[in-house]
């Protein structure tokens, strides 16, 4: 029987990825208190040095076209269930 893969939040890597940047303690040591392999905790820790400056210079606009885009997705799936009751009633 397969395993099922762990899954983490965004707030759980942040955390630990941050205090991996601070170097405090070694990636061992966060490892084994968090029970994450230290190559995981490893590569979060360089996506958040990589990607740390685009999230202060994400604007607003952006968030506001993942919002439109969302909108669109719900309209359309409003769209194809009145089509989905509307040709119910049409079959017998």
């Amino acid at each position: 029987m397969a395993t099922k893969r762990r899954s983490f939040t965004a707030q759980f890597k942040f955390k630990v990825a941050l205090e991996a940047a601070r170097e405090v303690k070694t990636l061992s040591e966060l490892a084994s208190e968090h029970g994450v392999h230290p190559n995981v905790i490893g590569n979060w820790k360089q996506q958040l040095l990589k990607e740390g400056a685009e999230i202060f210079s994400r604007n607003s606009k952006n968030q506001q076209n993942g919002q439109g885009v969302e909108a669109d997705l719900y309209e359309q799936i409003g769209r194809l269930k009145m089509e989905l009751e509307w040709l119910k009633k049409k079959v017998p």
